[in-house]
């Protein structure tokens, strides 16, 4: 094999990627940041520029981003990371709702790597100007040709290369023509003349302001007269996509369920870009949802719409160009160019409807070709099979994190970034999607020169676990569990770590879990077994940042605590188990409350999609928001994708009691709970709301069954026979249902007995003072009272006034008691 004479030992210590664009130069930062000097990067490229590629290399200062600097941080993990840089080396007063100018965005991707080359610890960085002419196999590592028949040896490649702009559409008398500008960004457009600009898309609008001339006129051609629309600030947030679209499987049906979608979006909030903004989610799920004649359908028939709604103009540029149009100087043609005749004056160009016009030059705007064959480099690699066409023969097939497949096996690092994983994906430029790609690609070469050949298992939201195999599937099942609101989670998690004692995750999930739930007094020998395999196991990002958050939450103050798993929520919002922690569920766990939970749950939309766990969350917040009818839709579609759902299940009661629908909502949660009921770990409160829809009913009898077959001290034990058992004697007594032989005693009885005396939490200290006042105990009410008021939290302290003696809830004896979870 071609190559196979050229091992070297430099070749052990070197990784090389193709590309010095945005996602290359990215690429390039993580892996001199992560290897140590021992370490070789080259960088291929034979652009002048580092970090720019036509999307950067501008030099005109009015050319702008079409993203506000909010969202243009380079680091996943430090979304203000641009935003600080701009104040710092562009504009001291810059916005998060500014749009920077491209130029400077170049600069600053430039500089990530200039800085990471400055750390002498770090691996070196060799920038080649050069083409690479091919890349093959040599035993277990590759030989990369460049143009000038140098070839470098390395254990890793990733190819960041980008798509090229295309000239196919040219007749042929255009395509030999100098003043055919087939790339914009490298040649030159006629300073006079008209000019005729084919292609209508983020391209033509910046070269449009920079081409304008008074005595010019710019002639826009493109088949669909499609230009994109602008941002509107202020933004409005986005909207999740409507629940189970993920689940559509033909594009006439997606088709239909968008429209809808965005109609009702309209209708709700007057903007039409929440609901495309809520779809990035889920649009890869939807691309590799559609059939190859339906992907091959899309890009025909709707990806220009797509297109001009999705990437949208900067307000100023969406100005500068209305500007050009007013005045005459910019005129739009529907069509294509049916031919061309060139003299030395001028190009005449016909379009398909007659229009002839006399142009200095055509500039080519169609943006870059998808295809492996418009790359020669590509053309190489797939006729040696080392690539092939990705769906719908968009740039080449890669796995999901990025591993290109062909014929090589995967213990060989060969990976792709950026435009050239579009047919997995279909939106893969922007830099929400270069940014965690380049970052993911870095890791996993990095993971592979340091000796780790096999991919590490991966959670059910995609993020790894440093554990193996058999252990992570033991972990996912206890996450499913907790997911699900059934019981055997720390169960789970035990046989986690039993597989494998080293699985920090699982330790750290065990230590907070514990502490959070109190059910158990192990959680700080589990924390310090956490800390103990975190020194011998190399984690990644999300797993680190989890143990630093349970460590702060278990060891610091509560406020301190609360705000370490919020923020690694925040860096990580698709770790499902934090997220859990955080978010207030049955019986009002979690960090947070009110309208601080239901920010904190709609921002995960942008995570989630349309997840069935997700969506249960989701219908919980919204019928706390009272918006039933949008809480039922998402709790019933939660419970079509895992009818396990309790989050779903607990909404849906809500909606149910709250509606007056105690008929229907009695009799389906009856059967719920008989079905799923017995693995369910809040059966009891499942129980205690059925029980609420018999009172309503006024079926005391009822009540007291229940109350006997499922409420009562004998088959509930712990804290919820308080939060449960002990609240239902308490509206039994209050609604005079139910006001003889209250078995108080026994619940008392099997209560923990610092509830009663000393709470932990003002969630404790409410539904205890709620059960005294079932026993008509002033007395212990009293000093449960005292207990709260010497808290420094103001929830804490009056947690128990409602039902404290002479209060006129505690003695009532009629009415609908308040709502509760």
């Amino acid at each position: 094999m071609r190559g196979a004479g050229v091992r070297t030992n430099e070749g052990d210590c070197r990784v090389v990627v193709v590309g010095a664009g945005a996602g290359g130069t990215l690429v390039a930062t993580h892996l001199v940041t992560a290897l140590s000097s021992r370490f070789r990067v080259e960088l291929v490229d034979p652009a002048p520029s580092t970090g720019r590629g036509q999307a950067y290399s501008t030099t005109d200062e009015r050319h702008l981003l079409n993203v506000p600097a909010s969202g243009m941080s380079a680091f996943p993990r430090d979304p203000e990371h641009f935003l600080r840089w701009l104040r710092n080396h562009h504009d001291p007063r810059f916005q998060p709702h500014d749009f920077a100018p491209r130029a400077v965005f170049g600069r600053y991707v430039e500089s990530l790597l200039t800085t990471a080359t400055e750390f002498p610890g770090n691996a070196r960085l060799v920038r080649r100007h050069a083409e690479v002419a091919d890349v093959t196999r040599a035993d277990d590592r590759f030989v990369v040709e460049l143009s000038d028949g140098e070839q470098l040896e390395a254990r890793a490649v990733v190819l960041a290369t980008g798509s090229r702009p295309g000239t196919g559409w040219a007749p042929p008398e255009l395509a030999a023509d100098p003043r055919l500008v087939a790339d914009p960004w490298t040649q030159e457009i006629p300073e006079v003349g008209d000019v005729l600009m084919l292609g209508s898309g983020l391209t033509m609008v910046d070269l449009a302001i920079t081409a304008d001339r008074p005595d010019r006129t710019i002639h826009v051609v493109s088949r669909t007269d499609a230009v994109p629309h602008p941002h509107v600030l202020p933004t409005t947030p986005p909207v999740p996509p409507p629940p189970g679209i993920t689940r559509t499987q033909d594009l006439d049906t997606l088709r239909a369920t968008l429209a809808a979608h965005v109609e009702e979006t309209v209708a709700a909030t007057g903007d039409w870009r929440a609901a495309v903004d809520g779809l990035r989610p889920v649009t890869a799920q939807l691309w590799r949802g559609l059939s190859e004649a339906d992907k091959r359908r899309f890009i025909t028939e709707d990806a220009r719409s797509w297109d001009v709604h999705r990437h949208r103009m900067a307000p100023a540029t969406s100005r500068r160009l209305d500007a050009v149009a007013t005045v005459g100087r910019l005129v739009r043609h529907r069509g294509t160019l049916a031919a061309v005749r060139a003299d030395r004056s001028a190009l005449h160009v016909t379009l398909d409807d007659g229009t002839t016009l006399r142009v200095a030059a055509v500039v080519n705007c169609t943006g870059p070709v998808g295809t492996i064959a418009a790359d020669p480099l590509l053309t190489r690699l797939a006729q040696s099979g080392l690539v092939r066409p990705g769906p719908a023969g968009l740039g080449i097939d890669t796995a999901d994190d990025g591993r290109i497949l062909g014929t090589l096996p995967d213990t060989l690092p060969f990976l792709a970034v950026g435009s050239l994983r579009r047919g997995n994906l279909w939106e893969s430029t922007a830099m929400p999607e270069i940014r965690e790609q380049a970052y993911d690609v870095a890791r996993i070469v990095a993971r592979s020169l340091h000796g780790e050949a096999r991919r590490r298992p991966v959670d059910p939201y995609g993020l790894t676990l440093s554990a193996s195999q058999d252990a992570a599937e033991l972990y996912n099942a206890a996450l499913g569990r907790l997911l699900r609101l059934q019981d055997g989670v720390e169960e789970g998690l035990d046989a986690a770590v039993a597989a494998d004692g080293g699985f920090v995750q699982a330790h750290a999930a065990l230590a907070l879990l514990g502490h959070e739930w109190g059910a158990t007094t192990h959680w700080r020998e589990s924390l310090r077994a956490a800390h103990r395999a975190a020194s011998d196991r190399h984690l990644d990002d999300r797993e680190s940042s989890f143990l630093d958050a349970v460590t702060t939450r278990l060891r610091a103050d509560e406020a301190t605590g609360a705000a370490a798993l919020l923020r690694h929520v925040r860096l990580f919002p698709r770790d499902a188990l934090a997220v859990s922690v955080t978010v207030s569920t049955v019986a009002f766990g979690g960090l947070t409350s009110g309208t601080q939970t239901a920010q904190l749950v709609e921002s995960l939309g942008r995570s989630y999609g349309d997840d069935w766990w997700y969506a249960g969350q989701l219908a919980f917040v919204r019928q706390d928001q009272e918006r039933w009818g949008e809480a039922e839709d998402l709790a019933s579609y939660a419970l079509s994708v895992e009818p396990a759902s309790g989050h779903a299940v607990h909404a849906r009661a809500h909606v149910h009691y709250e509606t007056g629908d105690h008929d229907a909502g009695l009799a389906w949660l009856d059967e719920w709970i008989r079905t799923r009921g017995p693995e369910a770990n809040h059966r009891s409160h499942f129980s205690w709301h059925a029980a609420l829809h018999e009172l309503m009913q006024d079926d005391v009898a009822a009540v007291r069954r229940r109350w006997a077959r499922e409420l009562a001290p004998s088959v509930v034990s712990g804290s919820r026979v308080v939060v449960d058992s002990g609240s239902l004697l308490w509206r039994g007594r209050v609604t005079g249902a139910w006001t003889d032989d209250l078995p108080v005693a026994e619940v008392r009885a099997q209560a923990p007995a610092e509830w009663l005396t000393a709470p932990p939490t003002p969630f404790a200290a409410m539904h205890s003072a709620v059960l005294l006042a079932a026993d008509g105990d002033a007395t212990a009410l009293t000093g449960l009272e005292a207990h709260a008021r010497q808290s420094d939290d103001r929830v804490f302290a009056t947690s128990s006034l409602p039902c404290a003696p002479g209060s006129s809830r505690s003695s009532r004896s009629g009415g609908t008691p308040p709502r509760r979870r």
